[in-house]
C-alpha cells in the first residue's frame, strides 16, 4: 500500500511519540523484502514529527544486503534484527533463517552509517547452554552491535514449541552483566523483556564528540 507510509506517520504525529518502532510481516514476496517500504514510512516519519525517533525491527531480507543498505540510508535512528536464539537451535526454531546471514545483516547495517545504533534479541529457555550464549554475545559484539535484549521464551499456543526451561530473574541478570562487560552500550534483559517493549529506554546516552 503507498499510502501507509504517510498514514502511519500520521498516525505518529497525531499521538506525539517521540519513539516508535515500525515493523512488518516478513514480505519475502518481494524483491526488496519491504525495504523500500521501511525506508518511505521513515522519512515520513521525520518528516511530520522531526524529533521523534524512529527505530525499524526488520526480517533478514534473504540476506540481500542491498536492501539493508537501503533502510540504513532512511531517516532510521536504530536498526533492530533479531537473533532470537544460538547457532545450534536454529534448524527448530527460526527454519529457513541461517545464524551467519542474521549476523552480516547487523554488521551491514552497522558499518553503514556513523551513529546509527544497531540492535538485537534473543530468547532464552528454549534449550541453549550459557556457553552458547556467551559465543554469541562475543559473536555481536565482534560486528559492532550495540543494544542486546535478553526475554523468556513463552510458548504462544501448543503448535509453538514448547518452554524448555524458564530462566530465572537472577540468572537473566548475571548474563546482562556478562553482556555488558562485552562493550554493548545497553542491555536489556529479564523474563518480561521483549525487544519492542519499552524500545525507548534501551536506547543508551548519545556519546560525546
Amino acid at each position: 500500500d503507498p499510502a501507509e507510509p504517510l498514514r502511519v506517520a500520521s498516525a505518529v504525529a497525531r499521538l506525539g511519540l517521540r519513539h516508535v518502532v515500525v515493523t512488518s510481516v516478513n514480505r519475502d514476496d518481494l524483491a526488496d523484502g519491504g525495504a523500500a517500504h521501511f525506508a518511505a514510512t521513515a522519512r515520513a516519519i521525520k518528516r511530520l514529527l522531526p524529533g521523534c525517533r524512529v527505530e525499524v525491527l526488520v526480517p533478514d531480507f534473504q540476506g540481500n544486503l542491498a536492501s539493508v543498505a537501503e533502510v540504513v540510508a532512511s531517516p532510521i535512528d536504530v536498526f533492530n534484527h533479531n537473533l532470537e536464539t544460538v547457532p545450534r537451535l536454529y534448524r527448530r526454531v527460526r527454519a529457513g533463517a541461517r545464524y551467519a546471514r542474521s549476523l552480516a545483516v547487523l554488521e551491514a547495517a552497522h558499518g553503514g552509517r556513523d551513529r546509527l545504533l544497531t540492535k538485537t534479541g534473543l530468547m532464552l529457555g528454549l534449550g541453549e547452554t550459557q556457553v552458547e550464549l556467551a559465543s554469541v554475545f562475543r559473536d555481536l559484539r565482534s560486528i559492532g552491535c550495540d543494544i542486546l535484549t535478553l526475554g523468556q521464551y513463552l510458548r504462544p499456543s501448543g503448535e509453538h514449541l514448547p518452554v524448555e526451561r524458564y530462566v530465572p530473574p537472577e540468572e537473566f541478570t548475571a548474563l546482562g552483566a556478562e553482556a555488558l562487560a562485552l562493550g554493548f552500550r545497553h542491555v536489556e534483559a529479564g523474563p518480561l523483556v521483549r525487544s519492542s517493549y519499552h524500545a525507548w529506554s534501551h536506547v543508551p546516552p548519545a556519546k560525546n564528540s
